[in-house]
C-alpha cells in the first residue's frame, strides 16, 4: 500500500485508513485491514475504540491508530479524562492522532490545545489534528498552538462531496496539513443504486472502473487519492469490502481519467 506524508513530522501514513463510524462489523474485518497496511480511525463519539483496540493487540507497534475526543470535552480537565478512558478502551498507552472531532465555540481553542501539547508532552498522543474544521476554525487553531504542529484535518471528501476544494484543500496544502477524507463513498451512494440525477456521471465512474480493472469503489477512492495530501478512510463491515478498498492503493488514475470524473461529478 502506498503512504503519504503526515503533515510535516516527517512521518508517512498509509493513504486508506479503516473509518469506523457506524461500523459493526467486529475485529475480523479491521485486523484483515491492519494485515494489509491501513490505519484505523475511530473517535470517542463512535463507541468502536474497544473493537479497534482489540483489533490491533498483538499488532499495536505497528498499526496505525487514530481518535477523536468529543466537542462537549474541550475544556482543559475533559479532554484530559476523556484521553484516558479511550487509552483504557484502545488497550493502549498512546494514540498515534490524536483529534478534536468538532470544533466547540464555548471553549476557547487555546485552551483545548494546551491540553493537546500536554499530552504530546507526556507521551501519551504523538500527533494533534482537527476534524471538521472550516479554513478559519483551523486557521485559528493553527495560531494557538505553541510548540506543536496540528498534521491533519478530517472533513468530509469525495466525488459528490468537493466543496473543501474551493479553500480548505488548497489551504491544507499550502500548509502540508494532511486532508483525511470521511465518507469518501457517500455512504455507498457512489457504488449501489445511485441516484437518478447522477446516473450519467455513475456511468462515467463505471467506464474508468472497465478501463482500469478496478472496482467502481476503488476508482472512486483513488479519485480522492489523486489530489495531493488526502488520505482516505472509507468503511466497510465485511472483510471483503476492507480488502476492496484497500484495493484502492498502489496503483493511480490517469490525469485523463481524474478529469473525466471530475467533468461527470461537477
Amino acid at each position: 500500500m502506498y503512504s503519504k506524508p503526515l503533515g510535516k513530522t516527517g512521518e508517512t501514513i498509509s493513504e486508506i485508513g479503516l473509518g469506523t463510524s457506524r461500523y459493526h462489523g467486529g475485529i475480523e474485518p479491521l485486523r484483515k485491514g491492519i494485515s494489509l497496511g491501513a490505519f484505523i480511525d475511530t473517535a470517542e463519539m463512535y463507541g468502536t475504540e474497544d473493537d479497534v483496540g482489540s483489533a490491533a493487540r498483538g499488532t499495536r507497534d505497528s498499526t496505525f491508530i487514530a481518535s477523536k475526543v468529543l466537542p462537549r470535552n474541550l475544556k482543559y480537565s475533559d479532554l484530559m479524562q476523556a484521553l484516558e478512558r479511550s487509552l483504557k478502551l484502545l488497550q493502549t498507552d498512546y494514540i498515534d492522532l490524536y483529534q478534536l472531532h468538532y470544533p466547540n465555540p464555548s471553549v476557547p481553542i487555546a485552551e483545548s490545545m494546551r491540553a493537546m501539547e500536554e499530552l504530546v508532552d507526556q507521551g501519551k498522543i504523538r500527533f494533534i489534528g482537527v476534524s471538521n474544521f472550516s479554513t478559519t476554525e483551523l486557521s485559528e487553531a493553527m495560531q494557538a498552538m505553541t510548540k506543536y504542529e496540528i498534521v491533519s484535518n478530517q472533513v468530509q471528501y469525495s466525488l459528490t462531496h468537493r466543496n473543501i476544494q474551493g479553500d480548505l484543500l488548497p489551504f491544507c496544502q499550502q500548509h502540508h496539513i494532511t486532508v483525511i477524507a470521511h465518507t469518501p463513498l457517500d455512504r455507498g451512494g457512489l457504488v449501489a443504486k445511485p441516484i437518478l440525477r447522477r446516473r450519467q456521471a455513475v456511468g462515467v465512474l463505471q467506464k474508468v472502473a472497465s478501463q482500469t480493472g478496478r472496482t467502481v469503489a476503488q476508482v472512486a477512492l483513488n479519485w480522492g487519492l489523486s489530489h495531493a495530501n488526502v488520505v482516505v478512510i472509507p468503511k466497510s463491515n465485511r472483510t471483503e469490502g476492507v480488502i476492496e478498498n484497500c484495493g484502492a492503493s498502489g496503483w493511480s488514475l490517469t490525469l485523463e481519467q481524474v478529469g473525466s470524473l471530475d467533468e461527470a461529478f461537477k
